[in-house]
């Protein structure tokens, strides 16, 4: 039980049971004192000589504890947190040897050994570089190659789930709901057509056509699957409506890793890095939950410990009234930029697609999810998402006492907000994304690699913030 306490909990709790200690053998020894002297003695002054020594001797333990949490308990979860950060998100932090002066040589040491780790893993991350610009090199001629061609390109795992998508294939989607990867190809299509063409899949009939009609506008697109073996299909659309316009130029979206992804029954038991979250944002028109507004969403997709670059939201919204200047000195989105915008209705839909079988990740939840649980009867949808919060996550991982503003978290990761994007819907939802990426490893580094984990923890800073999983 104790071991699931903090530091500084547990040396409070020490200094406690020293006061109460010197409190109970004074009183003991004064009960001695008192029986063995004569009966006619008073015992007013033994009383008198207890309470007094009691209340010095809880001052004394009081005031010991503040020196010993101040130069001792403080810079060792300092200094900790200083190498966990190095370890485990590759923070290039120096240790803070000044904070840790009273803890001997421990903080010297600390940081030759931080320097050692760090070289090696600046040569390992030279190289690693090194091949990612090849390989990015080679994405970008694929892309190329297959935004090129007049066909849209569909990998499916096991389960059939997207795994890759090409630019074609991205518009093809988007018609229905966003793109997104780990998402079932049900999602977007009539399954009954998929499974009857999947059933007719054999070791003598790789291939088979198909008529695709998606979900939605009831639209139907000529197509190809062909099996992979165990390890999924691969879908070839080869004839898009004439009235579709060319879709713009999008980047090749995959993650080969989905192929072997395991999918788990119970979310709690789910480790982190299968999980999929959805960090998002809004900007409105104050800050109340039961008054204002949304004016911007922005969100982007979390998966494998990665941000998928290519999916992402960034819509203004109409909130319906006037935005108040205050406001928009803030956001930048004044009334002109939401004429014409989706209303609240339209654009929690999108979100709430974009989405779907994830954890939304904000920063201040209970703002953001208050006002998508508020509108809900407008979208006609239901949040009931898991939530994870980036200011308890900064609470678990750097202690309840430190800053928890986005601002501060992103400095003590290391992840750069740019001025003009800061306050703005995506812009702070993409800050939100790069700050989960980097206290992922943290968290795992501290042992929470289950969901369940993670919310029994966060659930202990209920008195800073409102878990919204409790």
């Amino acid at each position: 039980m104790l071991t699931r306490l903090g530091l500084r909990l547990r040396i409070f709790l020490f200094f406690c049971l020293l006061a109460a200690g010197g409190a109970a053998l004074a009183g003991g020894a004064m009960w001695v004192g008192w029986s063995r002297a004569e009966a006619a003695l008073p015992t007013a002054p033994f009383v008198t000589a207890f309470i007094l020594f009691a209340f010095v001797n809880t001052g004394l333990a009081l005031g010991v504890w503040l020196l010993f949490d101040e130069h001792v308990a403080k810079p060792i979860n300092k200094l900790s947190t200083d190498l966990r950060l190095r370890a485990h998100s590759g923070i290039e932090s120096e240790v803070d040897t000044a904070a840790a002066r009273y803890l001997g040589d421990l903080a010297p040491a600390a940081q030759a050994l931080s320097r050692t780790y760090g070289t090696s893993v600046m040569d390992a991350a030279a190289r690693v570089a090194h091949e990612t610009r090849s390989l990015r090199a080679q994405s970008e001629r694929l892309t190329a190659m297959l935004n090129e061609m007049p066909i849209a390109t569909i990998l499916l795992n096991p389960a059939q789930e997207i795994v890759l998508y090409d630019g074609q294939a991205a518009g093809i989607l988007s018609q229905v709901a966003p793109p997104r990867l780990k998402a079932s190809l049900a999602d977007y299509f009539d399954p009954v057509s998929l499974s009857a063409a999947m059933a007719r899949l054999s070791d003598d009939t790789p291939e088979v056509g198909l008529e695709l009609q998606d979900s939605v506008a009831g639209r139907t697109y000529d197509a190809r699957i062909k099996a992979l073996g165990s390890d999924g299909h691969l879908i070839l659309i080869e004839e898009m409506p004439h009235d579709d316009p060319r879709p713009a130029p999008r980047p090749l979206v995959f993650d080969f890793d989905l192929m072997t992804t395991a999918k788990s029954s119970e979310i709690s038991e789910t480790p982190l890095r299968d999980l999929c979250f959805v960090p998002f944002d809004t900007e409105t028109t104050g800050l109340s939950v039961d008054r204002d507004a949304i004016v911007q969403i922005g969100a982007v997709r979390v998966l494998g410990g990665r941000i998928i670059e290519g999916e992402e939201i960034d819509t203004n919204v109409d909130p319906g009234r006037p935005i108040p200047a205050a406001s928009t000195r803030i956001h930048k989105v004044g009334d002109d930029d939401v004429r014409g915008a989706p209303d609240i209705g339209k654009a929690g839909r999108a979100l709430h697609d974009f989405a779907r079988d994830s954890v939304l990740v904000a920063h201040n939840a209970p703002f953001d999810i208050g006002l998508l649980r508020r509108f809900a009867p407008d979208m006609g949808v239901e949040w009931g998402h898991p939530v994870v919060d980036t200011v308890l996550l900064s609470a678990v991982v750097f202690g309840t006492n430190a800053e928890h503003s986005l601002d501060a978290l992103c400095a003590r990761l290391a992840v750069t907000i740019q001025p003009e994007l800061r306050h703005t819907a995506l812009g702070d939802a993409r800050a939100t994304a790069e700050a989960l990426v980097k206290l992922l490893p943290l968290l795992e580094g501290k042992g929470i690699r289950t969901f369940g984990q993670l919310v029994q923890e966060t659930g202990r800073h209920g008195r800073l913030l409102e878990d919204l999983n409790g």
